[in-house]
């Protein structure tokens, strides 16, 4: 019998393509991810607007800020990977992309290489993998941004479409947090200072 090593998946859409993968314990909004009580990887999706390169404008109450800097603490804590835009300020308070903290490193990737209708720069703050598995290079063009484009209506991706994850990213994320061991259980000797 094959077993999987159970990851959690939190902020999760209602809709999100994680709740069809085996072994993925997911909390949409419904479940709330604050009360997820740990135990194994997690790949976690904050929600991004208050952080975002436009947060100045943002409506979000501080109690949706606040979930940014708890997921970072408990994807060092469990292990897996953080998941945000690129132009996101939590990446002020993190590792410049490709360099190590003590718990992790910073990624960049762009989720178009995946499958997103549009250019996306992302970046992941994975903490307790040995090796990152390979990453997809898919050639073209997008037919459609994020934000639009001035001039060129209909280009702009939808807000569903913007929040989805396409379907071979979170497959990604989810073999790379099942790689990820969490700090708890690195004994103090392995533990990179």
């Amino acid at each position: 019998m094959i077993t999987t090593q159970p990851i959690a998946a939190l902020f999760v859409r209602h809709d999100s393509i994680y709740k069809v993968f085996p072994g993925v314990d997911c909390y949409d909004v419904e479940r709330d991810a604050k009360k997820w009580v740990g135990g194994c990887p997690v790949v976690a999706h904050p929600p991004c607007r208050a952080w975002s390169a436009l947060a100045h404008m943002s409506t979000a109450p501080q109690s949706e800020r606040d979930l940014t800097p708890w997921a970072v603490e408990i994807v060092r804590q469990w292990g897996g990977v953080l998941e945000h835009p690129q132009r996101s300020r939590i990446w002020r308070e993190l590792p410049k992309p490709w360099m190590n903290d003590r718990w992790g490193t910073v990624i960049e990737c762009n989720q178009w290489h995946w499958g997103h209708v549009a250019s996306k720069p992302t970046r992941l703050y994975v903490c307790g993998l040995s090796s990152l598995p390979e990453m997809p290079l898919r050639s073209g063009t997008p037919k459609k941004t994020v934000t639009g484009i001035k001039g060129q209506p209909g280009r702009r991706c939808t807000n569903i479409e913007r929040e989805a994850t396409p379907q071979d990213f979170a497959a990604w994320l989810v073999e790379v947090a099942r790689k990820c061991r969490g700090y708890q259980v690195i004994t103090e000797s392995e533990v990179n200072i």
